[in-house]
C-alpha cells in the first residue's frame, strides 16, 4: 500500500483576495476556516468533504525549479502515514526536500515539472465532516 492516503488540500495563488472570496464564497458557497498567520495574506476554504482550498495571495509566480517557500505556490497536499520512509525514498531518489516552516509534521518536494507537493503526516484521511477541519 503506498503512503499516500488523501488529499488534504490544493493552494491556488490569486492577484487580489477579496475579488476571490466573493467568487469562492458567494458564488461557489465554500466557507472560511481559520488559517494560522502564515506571514502573507491568504485564505482557507472547506468544502463538504473536508478537504479544503487554500487561497495564496503572495504575488509574482516563483522562479522555476525554486524550492524555497514551496508552500507559497500553487500545490498539492497530501495525508502520508509515512513521513519518515517517505523523506528517505524522497532522499535516494535524489529528491530535495525542505521541512514546513509552520512546525507541522510535514515536508515540501517538487515534481520533475516543477509543482510543489506537500506531505503531510497522518495516521487517517481526513474527516468527511467540514465542521471538523484541523487548523493546518
Amino acid at each position: 500500500m503506498p503512503p499516500i492516503r488523501a488529499i488534504i488540500h490544493a493552494s491556488l495563488r490569486v492577484q487580489e483576495l477579496p475579488r476571490a472570496l466573493a467568487f469562492y464564497c458567494d458564488v461557489l458557497g465554500l466557507e472560511i476556516v481559520t488559517r494560522p498567520d502564515l506571514g502573507y495574506p491568504g485564505a482557507w476554504l472547506t468544502l463538504p468533504s473536508g478537504q479544503q482550498i487554500h487561497l495564496l495571495a503572495v504575488g509574482a509566480e516563483p522562479a522555476a525549479g525554486a524550492l524555497r517557500q514551496p508552500g507559497r505556490d500553487r500545490h498539492l497536499a497530501l495525508a502520508v502515514s509515512d513521513l519518515p520512509g517517505l523523506a528517505q525514498r524522497l532522499a535516494a531518489a535524489g529528491v530535495p526536500v525542505v521541512p514546513s516552516r509552520s512546525g507541522r509534521q510535514a515536508l515540501f518536494c517538487r515534481d520533475p515539472d516543477g509543482n510543489a507537493l506537500e506531505f503531510l503526516a497522518s495516521e487517517d484521511p481526513p474527516s468527511l465532516d467540514a465542521r471538523e477541519t484541523d487548523a493546518r
